[in-house]
């Protein structure tokens, strides 16, 4: 019966926290879509630089401590043990604390070497002040929400992030509209102060997020009054087991921003090397350019004509290079989401294995992780190969018309396959990290960083190829490491999941899936060409043909089970209703 319990609690858990990741979505879709309309290529690139370092810092700050803390907090409540828990959550949060300060202050005094050598961005640096509020509150954020994990509460954590879900929509987009249409002159100063106002609604929202979180936590706190006679252990052996295992675990996460961050710097430098060697006129290397890929040149002499009046402070140079790297940027908040959709599970994944070796349940250890696969499989497969197909006609209707499909499309669609391998190594990694295996998903991740560095560097520095390399250099990292996490998992993980009963069905269904979308939108855009409303409606088409076809084969396929089912709301009922066993 108590395993029983638990297993509910892990499928309750993760229920909330996918409803409150969806519900995050959704609000981040409509503050992502008209940011990536309002803004222009060149800010939003400062916008997605700048969040690469803010990523950085609350990687360093926040990526192995809450794991540890509610993995810590989910042993001690399952042993009784309270005054150690709370003792626990003391020091975690006096780390917690430490690192935001010294993230802040790393962000907001030191913003232009940040700016100058870490994103090869000098028009950047505002854009990094903007976040450094959102680091230091996040980080006392990470530290409330890893405590209630540890308890399988995630309604804290799914409230708080739709607060700052909310204020980004709200007014960030509010803030960066009021700037565009402001008086600034001149007008790139204006653009890229939009793109301040656009990130400063984040930190506003993080502000917010950390007062209801404080509040919540506390007032549970009075709510229980708990009486034990637990002796807790010293502040200093408490910090030295919480290191223990958030280290590793921070070296793993630290390892993929700091590959971000480097190909963030590699990138934009490469292309800066390649539009200087066009502005030099050397032999050869702008034909070549122009007869491969003519849109950058295309960019190059735009602004090579507004560099002309010098009161418009364009850099013909650095600011074609942030036109590119700001095109790739928005393909990539289009990329991100279907990773950002193993964020429950990956949350709920460590805290509920590690309750069930706890109890020494293997079996249930499997179960949890085998539905937790499955489950990130069916999101991850049909996202990517509907990415893969509609590349181009997505990023129209997301924009707005306003970005380069040429450009975007193909980088987008290579972006669709590497983000089914992203989804698949975060969840393998948790798995490790569950068993206690947390050195080897490093070195996986290390493996795969290195690869996608020697990739990018080659592909984006030639003229031939340009941006298109970026987005092959992360399809190359996230292939390696997903291939060497699930096979470290088959060798080492007592009781490991069958990746054909996880893998097969949901690959077959979505391949299936990719060419009904191909076929419908081509077959759509034929009678409803010509504007951007008649090529959205094509577009929404074509994906409503993708759900339905989904829909029908995981059933035919049978590819869902009722213990998957019990990761949704209601997901009993729906079992019920559908006949899922």
């Amino acid at each position: 019966m108590a395993g029983t319990q638990k297993k509910r609690s892990f499928y309750g858990a993760a229920a909330i926290l996918t409803v409150g990741t969806i519900i995050v979505k959704i609000i981040g879709a409509l503050y992502k879509i008209p940011l990536t309309a309002l803004l222009p290529d060149e800010a939003y690139g400062d916008f997605n630089g700048a969040y690469n370092i803010y990523t950085f810092f609350l990687t360093i700050s926040t990526a192995g401590l809450p794991v540890a803390l509610s993995k810590t907090v989910s042993e001690t409540n399952t042993l009784g043990r309270y005054n150690q828990k709370e003792r626990v959550f003391r020091v975690a949060f006096r780390a917690f604390l430490f690192m935001g300060i010294f993230s802040f202050l790393c962000m907001s005094l030191f913003s232009q070497q940040v700016a100058s050598y870490g994103l090869k961005n000098d028009k950047a640096v505002y854009a990094v002040q903007a976040l450094s509020l959102a680091v230091l509150c996040t980080c006392c954020c990470s530290a409330f929400r890893g405590y209630a994990q540890g308890h399988m509460n995630m309604v804290p954590t799914a409230v708080s992030q739709i607060i700052e879900a909310l204020s980004k929509l709200f007014l960030g987009l509010a803030l960066a509209l009021a700037i565009l249409h402001s008086s600034i002159q001149p007008d790139d100063l204006r653009e890229r102060l939009s793109a301040v106002g656009a990130l400063a609604g984040v930190s506003i929202g993080s502000v917010l997020s950390v007062l209801y979180l404080a509040r919540n936590h506390f007032r549970t706190k009075r709510q229980e009054r708990v009486r034990s006679d637990d002796v807790p252990d010293p502040d200093r052996d408490i910090l030295s087991r919480l290191l223990k295992l958030a280290i590793p675990i921070t070296l793993s996460s630290c390892t993929l921003s700091i590959v971000n961050l480097i190909d963030t710097n590699l990138v934009s430098g490469q292309l800066q090397s390649v539009f200087t060697a066009i502005q030099g006129g050397l032999t050869g290397v702008e034909n070549s350019v122009m007869n491969i890929f003519p849109k950058a040149v295309e960019i190059f002499q735009k602004n090579v004509a507004l560099a002309a009046d010098p009161t418009l402070g364009v850099d013909p140079v650095l600011d074609s290079a942030r036109g590119l790297y700001g095109i790739y940027s928005k393909t990539m908040s289009i990329y991100n989401l279907p990773f950002n959709l193993m964020v429950p599970l990956t949350a709920c994944i460590i805290p509920g294995v590690s309750a069930c070796i706890a109890r020494k349940d293997r079996l249930g250890a499997k179960k949890v992780t085998e539905s937790a696969m499955r489950i990130s499989a069916m999101i991850a497969l049909p996202c990517g190969f509907g990415l893969l197909a509609l590349g181009g006609p997505i990023m129209n209707l997301l924009t707005l018309g306003k970005t380069d499909v040429e450009i975007a499309g193909p980088l987008l669609s290579i972006l669709g396959i590497a983000s089914i391998f992203v989804c698949i190594q975060v969840v393998a990694a948790s798995i490790l990290q569950a068993n206690n295996i947390v050195n080897l998903p490093i070195l996986t991740m290390i493996i795969g960083g290195v690869a996608k560095i020697l990739v990018s560097y080659n592909l984006v520095g030639n003229p031939r190829i340009m941006i298109f390399g970026a987005p092959v250099g992360t399809l190359t990292c996230f292939t390696l490491v997903s291939v060497l996490n699930l096979a470290i998992i088959k060798r080492v993980v007592p009781h490991p999941p069958s990746y054909i009963k996880v893998f097969l069905k949901p690959l077959i269904a979505s391949a299936v899936m990719g060419a009904a979308v191909w076929a419908s939108h081509g077959l759509l855009s034929r009678f409803l060409s010509g504007s951007f409303v008649r090529e959205a409606v094509a577009t929404l088409g074509a994906i409503l043909v993708g759900v339905v076809v989904y829909v029908l084969l995981i059933l035919a396929l049978k590819a869902i089970s009722s213990d998957d089912l019990a990761l949704m709301p209601k997901g009993e009922k729906i079992a019920k209703i559908l006949h899922i066993q």
